[in-house]
């Protein structure tokens, strides 16, 4: 029901869908339909629907559409209300976004680490990425093949923001963290966002299973979703996706590498006993 539902948001994703019109559709009240949606996708049909406009908008931006093209293409019904969100959600304003970041400024320092290289890079907004790996030039392509048009600037780790940043992530490792907040910037989806948060409030030295995770989300059904947010976490360490694993404790998969994760968690768990 709720793909069927999901179905009929995307093909009227260019005016507002009420719940009653979905309630209708469904033979259900339109609480009834809140409820369910909430439960299986983690989201309301109202941010469901948001979410596909602002994916079209990127679609639109990316296959060469003029901004204003784009923005009516998408189903917005003006461009102030496209602009309520959409810097938030693209990561900068979409003129830029639609020149693949042209403009955007990218700061980052690749260093040793217990796990081999740790790359972070940041914004002047916030952390972007955080990824693990062995050799720094594939995680600098890496790097460059998400943000292709944006102006990338390597620093060491003698620079006082991004170098303190950096040792900041890496000292999550092996050393108990004090309440530390770096300031983030991130583009996903709603759900992925609740799903990042909470893992953030998962103690060190602790883990849970995916389904654990989705049942304190409130979507008990949404194992496999928790499990595609933790795939596509943009940011090691920071957002611990490593602290959620299979049942009865199997590590499951780590984007990663499963024996960064065993290893991860084997320090957490020496450094949270000390």
């Amino acid at each position: 029901m709720v793909r069927r539902l999901c179905d009929y948001l995307n093909r009227h994703v260019d005016r507002a869908v009420t719940l009653q019109e979905l309630g209708r559709l469904a033979g259900m009240s339109p609480f009834t339909v809140q409820r369910m949606f909430e439960r299986v996708l983690g989201v309301s049909p109202r941010h469901y629907q948001i979410d596909r406009r602002h994916a079209l908008l990127r679609d639109r931006l990316a296959g060469g559409s003029s901004v204003t093209d784009a923005i009516y293409e998408a189903g917005f019904s003006s461009s102030s209300r496209m602009y309520e969100g959409a810097e938030a959600r693209l990561g900068m304003r979409p003129e830029r976004f639609r020149k693949g970041g042209l403009g955007e400024q990218i700061c980052y320092v690749v260093s040793d680490c217990p796990l081999g290289k740790v790359l972070v890079a940041a914004t002047a907004r916030g952390l972007c990425a955080v990824t693990l790996g062995d050799n720094a030039r594939a995680m600098e392509r890496e790097l460059r093949e998400r943000f292709p048009a944006a102006e990338l600037d390597a620093a060491s780790m003698e620079d006082k923001r991004l170098g303190a940043t950096a040792r900041a992530v890496i000292s999550r490792m092996t050393e108990h963290p004090v309440a530390l907040d770096l300031p983030l910037d991130l583009r996903t989806t709603a759900f992925e966002q609740r799903v990042w948060r909470l893992l953030q409030t998962i103690p060190r030295g602790e883990t849970r299973s995916y389904s654990a995770v989705a049942a304190e989300l409130g979507q008990p059904r949404a194992v496999r979703a928790v499990a595609r947010a933790c795939a596509r976490n943009p940011l090691a360490l920071v957002v611990p996706c490593h602290r959620v694993v299979g049942k009865n404790g199997q590590l499951a998969g780590y984007r990663w590498g499963k024996e960064r994760k065993e290893k991860l968690l084997n320090l957490e768990q020496v450094s949270s006993e000390g």
